[in-house]
């Protein structure tokens, strides 16, 4: 039974969903875990995310917000999220109230069997043109690395803190959106097993995404590219 948890979250110009969203973390996961904390890192936002966390924080002492001091890009405020997680199992999701929490119940059950539980949405809510890319973006993956996981992207990931410390933190390079690609591939390679679970997912309800961006899906290409390479050079 898991009783140590890390819940992380990059957050990006969410001003309008983030203190509903801690709000949403701490209801659900303090019933369920009696060691908790609560990392959220700030990238870089334009409007008042960061002001809105540490007034929360101050009132609820298992959060904890971490800032760039500029926009690094999604991987990299994932990158920093994970890797400053002290617990011994870290719940990454996004900060977008876009997912049910209580649907970490789905992924418990697996915890002993799996070193990272992985969710998939079912069915995925977002604009027609983000699912396109977002199922494109999988198969890609899959067709140059290898089967690791039907949605790769999917911000719903329980994941042993073992993967962190040996994986994540000397290994994976990308900053941007390959970075989940990035995390899966290397820690299937180490041989860390993987459980995926279907998990229900909403639509947005207040901000604006940033993934299907051209600037952001260039620099997806581009780091997938130069882990191909790196995958082939080690």
């Amino acid at each position: 039974m898991i009783t140590s948890l890390s819940v992380v979250m990059p957050a990006y110009n969410e001003e309008a969903n983030i203190e509903g969203m801690l709000a949403d973390v701490l209801s659900v996961m303090r019933p369920r875990f009696s060691d908790l904390e609560v990392v959220v890192v700030n990238d870089g936002s334009k409007d008042r995310t960061g002001e809105v966390v540490r007034a929360f924080a101050a009132q609820h002492p298992e959060v904890r917000l971490v800032e760039h001091p500029r926009n690094l890009g999604y991987g990299a405020a994932v990158y920093t999220a994970l890797t400053h997680a002290t617990r011994d199992y870290v719940f990454w999701t996004d900060s977008d109230r876009q997912f049910v929490l209580e649907d970490i119940d789905r992924l418990l059950p697996f915890a002993q069997q799996a070193d990272l539980v992985v969710g998939y949405r079912a069915p995925r809510r977002d604009p027609f043109l983000r699912v396109l890319f977002g199922m494109g973006w999988s198969a890609l993956v899959t067709l140059l690395f290898g089967y690791t996981a039907r949605d790769i992207d999917c911000a719903f990931k329980l994941i042993r803190r073992e993967v962190i410390t040996k994986v994540v933190a000397p290994q994976v390079q990308s900053r941007g959106a390959t970075f989940s690609a990035e995390l899966l591939v290397r820690a299937k390679r180490a041989g860390y097993r993987i459980k995926e679970v279907p998990v229900q997912h909403r639509p947005r309800r207040a901000g604006s995404p940033t993934g299907a961006r051209w600037h952001v899906i260039g620099r997806a290409f581009r780091e997938l590219v130069r882990f191909r390479l790196q995958l082939w050079r080690e």
